[in-house]
């Protein structure tokens, strides 16, 4: 099952962010993020120990049904470390084993100072460019808890409609089906992109000190 790392050499850079795979190197900076209680609530998720955190990137490279990138400032990288550049994360889950062309989306913008700037939305459209081009995706989920207002208000002017909301969970999910208008959007939206390669951006280990 390669199919997920099919981004391992994947950058997709845009004019505010670079989508970069997750890599060991991101990790105590994510690790870092993940110990804020607030984001732990908007991700549904539990505080893990920097080492699970390692376990975590570990599979999540090497599982076929997940697609993660890491967000980076592209004012800031490449020409700084990349830790210093990370903004949040773009993750794309292949959920239903019946359905292979369906892609749950979640995005996450840590960094506070960047939120409601267009780092998540230009983000999330390259993602999805990434899924519908790369991967065949032809509908897109997010689940979104109830409260966070401003990521349902991103995901509804990227043309996601609400289909459920899940009292229980409190979340609720918004779908998008990728017609041949909508793909025609999603790819002019996302015409200015460029996919390089990520080992030939990527600095060397020494150069980053200097």
């Amino acid at each position: 099952s390669e199919a997920m790392k099919i981004n391992q050499d994947t950058v997709l850079r845009g004019k505010k962010v670079a989508l970069v795979p997750y890599t060991a190197a991101h990790v105590p900076r994510y690790h870092e993020w993940m110990q804020s209680e607030e984001l732990q609530r908007l991700t549904a998720s539990e505080p893990l120990s920097l080492e699970q955190e390692y376990e975590m990137q570990r599979s999540w490279r090497d599982d076929a049904d997940k697609c993660t990138f890491i967000v980076l400032d592209a004012g800031r990288w490449p020409g700084q470390a990349e830790e210093n550049s990370m903004v949040g994360d773009v993750n794309l889950f292949l959920t239903n084993t019946e359905d292979r062309t369906l892609g749950e989306i979640e995005i996450m913008i840590a960094e506070p100072s960047y939120r409601g700037r267009g780092f998540g939305k230009e983000a999330t459209l390259l993602m999805m460019a990434y899924g519908v081009r790369n991967l065949g995706i032809t509908k897109f989920e997010a689940k979104i808890g109830q409260e966070n207002e401003a990521s349902i208000c991103m995901f509804k002017k990227l043309h996601f409609k609400k289909v459920a909301v899940n009292s229980v969970f409190q979340e609720v999910t918004l779908r998008l089906d990728v017609s041949d208008q909508e793909r025609r959007w999603l790819l002019e939206q996302t015409s200015h992109a460029e996919e390089k390669s990520y080992a030939e951006l990527r600095q060397p280990a020494g150069l980053l000190d200097t």
